[in-house]
């Protein structure tokens, strides 16, 4: 039997080069190794209060593109948060188990006091135990998810012992979280600072829909220093025997120069990077040569998903049974936790 993973999204309209590379190809990979529950999180999204319409269309765009990208509802359950109602339901007795100090610790509500101080609404607050009912409905073992949210695989694991230590029972188990590799794959921003996001603008991320013109106007507009350095013959030379000399480069760049290095790294050749680095190291890069390559290569990188999208979006019939049947497959899984967990406390089940 294999272990359960789970991992959501919230439909905030087209996905990215970010959310692509940093998350979607794990579950890929995921649906092939384990029991993958992968869903849209529009309930989460309600605490943003999103128009209907909006809300809606995120997330048909969200369930195409999840497809698009290699996402098998014969490999996986693929589902939307809000047509599982058990999800709600445990939430409810969940919040019986989250102490009110410990959820105003979390770091990200501090983060939207600060940003959003117009709408601290409650479910900003128990946002951490909508997660962990995600996880725990569905008896999760592996979640996948990055350096920044770890703790709420923490809080999880915390609602989950409260639950079997109050009720004397060892029904839930602790998941624990995961990224193949070392660290998750960070895909950097076009603004020349950190990661991608949306965020930031539109003219700092590469969508997965965007065409080819639109990718080279954004690629062109990348922050880069006009001002290269050109090192010493024998700092090059020794670059070139150390054991890692792509690393050693790196150190002469500033961030938005090694950004761009690292955005052309994960989609062109790796002869083609190291043409460019070598010139780096020389003195000699015009990025005026280097950023239409990267241009071109991004779109040979996301032709056949963009086309996927293209034909997912023309066949309804086909995004409805992928939510009909991925609905009842996640709604079998919730109900047998809940009526299990409505037993145990002493609620008569329905």
């Amino acid at each position: 039997m294999r272990e359960i993973a789970v991992s959501g999204v919230r439909p905030t309209g087209k996905q990215h080069l970010g959310n692509y590379l940093g998350a979607v190809v794990n579950f890929v990979r995921m649906q092939e190794e384990y029991d993958g529950y992968f869903f849209i999180a529009d309930l989460h999204s309600l605490t943003t209060h999103p128009r209907a319409a909006d809300l809606q269309a995120n997330v048909r765009q969200t369930l195409i593109e999840y497809l698009a990208c290699g996402l098998d509802p014969d490999k996986c359950t693929l589902f939307v948060q809000s047509q599982v109602p058990q999800i709600s339901e445990l939430y409810l007795i969940f919040n019986m188990f989250a102490y009110d100090g410990e959820l105003h610790k979390v770091p990200t509500f501090k983060d939207k006091v600060r940003t959003q101080p117009d709408n601290v609404n409650a479910g900003l607050l128990t946002y951490p135990v909508l997660m962990a009912v995600d996880i725990l409905i569905h008896h999760a073992s592996k979640v996948p998810v990055g350096k920044d949210q770890m703790q709420h695989i923490e809080m999880t694991r915390n609602f989950g012992n409260r639950f079997n230590h109050t009720y004397g029972v060892e029904y839930f188990k602790e998941p624990i979280g995961f990224n193949y590799g070392d660290v998750p794959l960070s895909v950097p921003s076009l603004d020349g600072e950190g990661k991608m996001s949306k965020s930031k603008g539109e003219n700092t991320v590469i969508y997965l829909m965007d065409e080819p013109e639109v990718i080279l106007k954004k690629i062109k507009r990348a922050k880069t220093e006009s001002d290269l350095i050109s090192l010493a013959p024998d700092e090059r030379e020794r670059i070139e025997r150390s054991a890692n000399p792509v690393a050693e480069t790196q150190k002469w760049m500033t961030e938005s120069i090694r950004n761009i290095f690292d955005l052309m790294a994960l989609v062109s050749s790796p002869e083609v990077y190291l043409h460019y680095l070598d010139q780096f190291r020389k003195g000699t890069l015009r990025f005026g040569e280097m950023k239409p390559q990267i241009a071109e290569d991004m779109t040979i990188f996301l032709a056949p998903i963009r086309e996927r999208i293209r034909e997912i979006s023309a066949d309804q019939a086909y995004l409805t049974r992928v939510m009909e049947e991925g609905g009842e497959k996640a709604r079998a899984s919730a109900q047998k936790t809940v009526t299990e967990v409505r037993e145990i406390i002493g609620l008569k089940s329905r």
